[in-house]
């Protein structure tokens, strides 16, 4: 066995040359890595080659690979360490003929590992139908997967000498074995500040500054509306300019009533879309208030369906969602949507929760607070969504079950991120015998969960009645499943039989899995509809669902289907 710096005397072994002896092996250069790290490192590359929730290129699996060996050999290290605390022993140098059965065993493992990850990763492209695949990027795997391990080990061994040095200083001053605990406190200490304060923030910040400037711009093909039911447009509350990026596609674009009125093969209304953007107001209240004002300008309230839309972190709205709202409700419909970050929506996921909790809470808050003052026969009805972090947004306004059936007439929210806290009181509270994937909640009598909404949602034996809450959560979608647990607790969703899009091959894996599912998020939406984080057709059963249009086929919804998923 042999150690590394994170061993007593903290200095790594190697294999002695010929000749030397024992004490002179002990005083001249180490070998750079620790044979136990190295076996550990080996281990958790090959098992990062094992298939999570998406497919994944050959670069993005290299920075897995990279990571998971780099935490395999801070593993190895300690458990070499610990070994030899019990064993009353020093490290030593390991044997040549050791370092070659690595040698051996590294060929070996990684080529099969390597082939199995590429066959797995077939399979899963397979399940979901896609086509893409590079061979440059596949051949690229391990050259991204050592640079990435090398930068790990270098940043690890920075603070390992940051460490000693800390240690020494100390131990002018206390105990020797204080100054060593107080040092690797004070090291991760600074690392930690370092990181969440000065690196987290910086590039936060950064991120904000740069997407604070593509805000500013209006994508080829939008232009202000001529309609003064549309924010932006003639008599608007709120100016054009003031939109964003995003609400300036969402007030620029939708169906108009003549789109509509196709479809359903009636006289359709031209409907209602209200929006505030982040430079409409200072803060969230105001903004809500602006964006409800406008709304009412528009006469979004003498509408039959009014819905309100919490946006994802740049104030984006899926065309999906709203434009088979409207389709379904044949025009008569308004919704209001506020923006509340610059961010994209995988960086607002990680940064901005409190932002979105806060949008969602105000501008429900302000529609309720406007519809509830209106006479009963007067209202419309009122319903609520939110796709990802649109969704716990959403969330926020209400206290539970009884609240979203008693204050709303219909709900649904797709892919919802694992820490909403009404999505994991109702996930955690199923009904015994029910999966996690497809939870069933007091019997479904307000809400249920489904990966598919053409089909019954479970259980069908139950009626359901009154308001409708439903969650469309696919099996592959690594947002409603991320959770920092992953590192060290399985859960159930992969103990349970897998999804039909998610391989039976998935397994959970310590510290690997985490990893995994994390580098699966930003590549959420980059795969078919049906699959992942991508929710478009089934907008249309969803809403179908919980809207509950009198008139419309099995045949008229494969038609809103081809108009809101274009091929």
């Amino acid at each position: 066995m042999s150690g590394e710096d994170g061993a007593e005397h903290g200095e790594p072994s190697s294999p002695p040359s010929a000749g030397a002896s024992p004490r002179g092996s002990r005083h001249r250069r180490p070998h750079p890595l620790s044979l136990p790290g190295c076996w550990g490192a080996l281990f958790l590359a090959c098992l990062s080659f094992t298939p999570s929730l998406l497919p994944r290129g050959g670069l993005l699996q290299g920075l897995i690979c990279g990571i998971s060996a780099a935490i395999g050999y801070g593993l190895g290290v300690i458990a070499a360490y610990v070994w030899r605390a019990f064993a009353d022993r020093e490290a030593r140098n390991a044997s040549r003929r050791a370092w070659h059965i690595l040698l051996i065993g590294a060929t070996v493992l990684a080529g099969v590992s390597f082939g199995l990850g590429q066959y797995w990763q077939h399979e899963i492209r397979a399940l979901m139908g896609v086509t893409d695949y590079s061979v440059l990027t596949t051949v690229a795997c391990p050259f991204v997967a050592a640079l990435v391990f090398s930068l790990l080990l270098l940043g690890g061994r920075g603070m390992r000498r940051l460490y000693r040095w800390t240690a020494r200083l100390l131990g002018r001053w206390i105990d020797r074995r204080a100054a060593r605990v107080v040092g690797w406190l004070s090291v991760v200490a600074v690392a930690w500040s370092a990181f969440t304060g000065l690196l987290l923030g910086s590039f936060v910040n950064a991120a904000n500054e740069a997407f604070s400037l593509r805000d500013t711009q209006t994508p080829e093909g939008v232009h202000q509306p001529t309609s003064a039911l549309r924010s932006g447009g003639p008599g608007s509350v709120v100016p054009w300019d003031s939109l964003g990026r995003e609400g300036r596609v969402f007030t620029g674009s939708g169906p108009s009533a003549r789109d509509i009125g196709a479809f359903t093969r009636r006289a359709a209304q031209e409907p209602v879309r209200a929006y505030a953007g982040l430079t409409t107001s200072d803060d969230a209240e105001s903004r809500a208030a602006r964006a409800v004002a406008d709304l009412e300008r528009a006469g979004g309230f003498e509408r039959e369906n009014l819905l309100v839309m919490t946006t994802t972190g740049s104030g984006w709205v899926d065309p999906a969602a709203v434009d088979s709202f409207e389709y379904l409700g044949n025009g008569d419909s308004a919704t209001v949507a506020m923006q509340y970050s610059y961010l994209p929506s995988w960086l607002s996921y990680l940064v901005d929760q409190s932002k979105a909790r806060q949008a969602g809470r105000e501008l429900f808050d302000a529609v309720y607070d406007t519809w509830s003052k209106l006479p009963q026969d007067r209202r419309p009805r009122l319903f609520v969504a939110g796709e990802s972090l649109g969704s716990f947004g959403g969330e926020t306004a209400f206290s539970g079950e009884y609240d979203l059936r008693n204050r709303t007439a219909g709900t649904l929210f797709a892919g919802p991120p694992n820490f909403n806290t009404l999505f994991r009181e109702f996930s955690d509270g199923r009904d015994a015998g029910s999966p996690e994937i497809r939870p069933v909640y007091k019997e479904g009598r307000t809400v249920r969960f489904t990966d598919d909404p053409s089909t019954r949602m479970p259980p069908t034996d139950q009626p359901w009645d009154g308001t409708r809450v439903l969650y469309l959560m696919h099996p592959s979608d690594p947002i409603v499943w991320w959770s920092p647990r992953l590192a060290l607790s399985e859960p159930e969703w992969i103990r349970e039989r897998p999804g039909e899009d998610v391989l039976e091959g998935m397994v959970w894996i310590p510290f690997v899995t985490f990893w995994q599912v994390t580098a699966d998020l930003p590549f959420s939406t980059n795969v078919p509809d049906g699959h992942g984080h991508t929710y478009k057709a089934a907008y249309v059963d969803g809403w179908n669902t919980v809207m509950r249009p009198a008139g419309l086929t099995a045949q008229d919804l494969d038609l809103l289907k081809d108009i809101i998923r274009p091929d």
